[in-house]
């Protein structure tokens, strides 16, 4: 069994456990990303280091910006950056693959930073700058594009924590010296820096470690929803009457105009709430102040969202693989056609997870899990042994599906993996596998559903019957993943 950096590497899983590493998959990327928040609100000095570079970089790049040296090359230069795919996070369902930041993202993040950042060094609200306060303003810089800012800005210290673990833990036959591009960044010569590493090596490529104490889920400490979220109650705060008041008015201004008795509407009120931010960066800063005062609940939420990812994405899944191999022939079905090893795991998935506690994969708390994405990912994590290639499919203009099994390119099945408690399973039953099928010019499709509750599966069984989907009815793999009671038959 071959998943997570421990089993490909031949370590035990302890070591980095005690080297305070997240034990990766490499086979798919896990939903975890580097939050520099959490770089500001430690106390280890290699921490706070760390976040002084990211701000030194900042604060080249505002100079720069200020002179007006934001032309085409130095945009290429300065603001364009791969993703470092080697760490194995992100958001790709299949692979370690992510776009990185772009001209389009440096366009936008040049030509607004020395406004965005525009009390950089000399903070008077809060303690310091933030990177994450680019993600506050509308200048198209999200919380993807943050994440894959910081990790390019924290190569180097990733690399070399990699390599001090490398060097002692990791057999020498499986090491390789690698230069890498892009490491550090000259500022007399102004241009990024290549570097030696020894470092863990396989299928053609490097493999980066993170600290999980940098990591998070889902959000930064410092993100847009929250401040747009509690807009009211952090302008309330803000001790300035005068500039309290100026908020206020403006905001009621940007509001449409409304009946005595019509209430707002989420979009109308977000949309009321940018321009206000806009208009009153100050706004920003006293959200960042609060934020700042709360390190401790920055760490602490952080650490439960990783801890999350780890329960079920490594520990869940470990254990989940061992039932496949011990109660099925999951691992060992012959190559036939791609349908054929397609519907022949599910089965197989289905079988273990219905008779055999593997149901347990998907509990958390006692709480079932609620993202489609988790879900696909963790059927992509239990499929590590196959002759058959499984890829996520581009978005062909129909949308994309959550897999292809295939071998060659006459031989293809999409395969769907949802939750029966998805709000648009009416739209996905009528008219997915169909036009999956047309746009990826395969005859195979399958679509497993996953419920948690009688209700779901009635819900379920009921659209299949008001669709008068027969034809396909057979590819429609219905799991039973309550706890309890099963269901005789499905």
């Amino acid at each position: 069994m071959k998943i997570y950096f421990s089993d490909f590497f031949g370590i035990d899983s302890d070591k980095l456990e005690d080297y305070g590493a997240f034990n990766i998959s490499l086979i798919n990327d896990l939903p975890l990303f580097i939050d520099p928040f959490l770089l500001f609100g430690s106390s280890k000095p290699e921490y706070q280091n760390e976040h002084n570079k990211v701000l030194k970089y900042l604060t080249f790049l505002k100079e720069k910006a200020e002179n007006g040296l934001n032309n085409s090359s130095t945009i290429q230069a300065w603001y364009v950056f791969k993703e470092v795919k080697q760490n194995w996070f992100g958001y790709s369902k299949v692979g370690n693959s992510g776009s990185g930041l772009g001209r389009k993202f440096g366009k936008a993040f040049s030509s607004s930073i020395h406004i965005v950042f525009d009390d950089l060094g000399k903070e008077q609200v809060t303690q310091s700058s933030h990177l994450e306060k680019a993600g506050l303003f509308q200048i198209g810089v999200g919380k993807d594009n943050i994440s894959d800012f910081s990790t390019n800005l924290l190569k180097e210290f990733l690399l070399d924590y990699t390599e001090t673990f490398a060097k002692k833990e990791i057999d020498k036959k499986y090491l390789k010296t690698v230069n890498i591009e892009r490491v550090y960044f000259d500022y007399k010569l102004e241009r990024w820096m290549p570097k030696q590493f020894v470092l863990p090596y396989i299928n053609d490529d490097f493999v980066i470690i993170t600290p999980k104490d940098i990591l998070t889920k889902d959000e930064n400490w410092i993100n847009s929803n929250d401040l747009r979220g509690d807009f009211t109650r952090i302008c309330t705060s803000i001790s300035n009457d005068q500039l309290r008041g100026e908020i206020f008015n403006y905001f009621r201004k940007m509001l449409p105009a409304k009946q005595p008795n019509q209430k707002y509407t989420q979009k109308e009120r977000t949309a009321a709430i940018q321009k206000t931010i806009s208009k009153f960066p100050e706004i920003i800063k006293f959200f960042i102040k609060e934020k700042e005062e709360n390190k401790k609940g920055a760490k602490s939420i952080a650490e439960k969202r990783v801890e999350l990812v780890d329960t079920i994405f490594v520990k869940n899944v470990s254990s989940f693989v061992e039932l496949l191999l011990e109660k099925s022939d999951f691992y060992d079905i012959p190559p036939k056609s791609s349908f054929d090893e397609a519907m022949k795991r599910i089965v197989y998935l289905k079988d273990v997870i219905e008779k055999n506690d593997g149901y347990k994969l998907f509990y958390i708390d006692g709480k079932p899990i609620k993202r489609e994405a988790d879900l696909q990912i963790i059927y992509r994590l239990t499929w590590f042994a196959s002759d058959f290639d499984v890829n996520r499919e581009p978005n062909n203009g129909r949308g994309p599906v959550d897999y292809s099994v295939s071998k060659g390119s006459n031989d293809k099945t999409v395969v769907e993996f949802k939750l029966a408690s998805n709000s648009k399973m009416r739209q996905n039953l009528e008219n997915q596998v169909k036009v999956y099928k047309e746009a990826n010019n395969t005859t195979n499709g399958i679509t497993a559903i996953l419920y948690f509750s009688t209700t779901e599966y009635n819900k379920v069984k009921k659209l299949i019957g008001e669709l008068g989907i027969k034809e396909v009815e057979e590819s429609i793999i219905l799991i039973d993943g309550r706890r309890g009671c099963k269901l005789n038959s499905v």
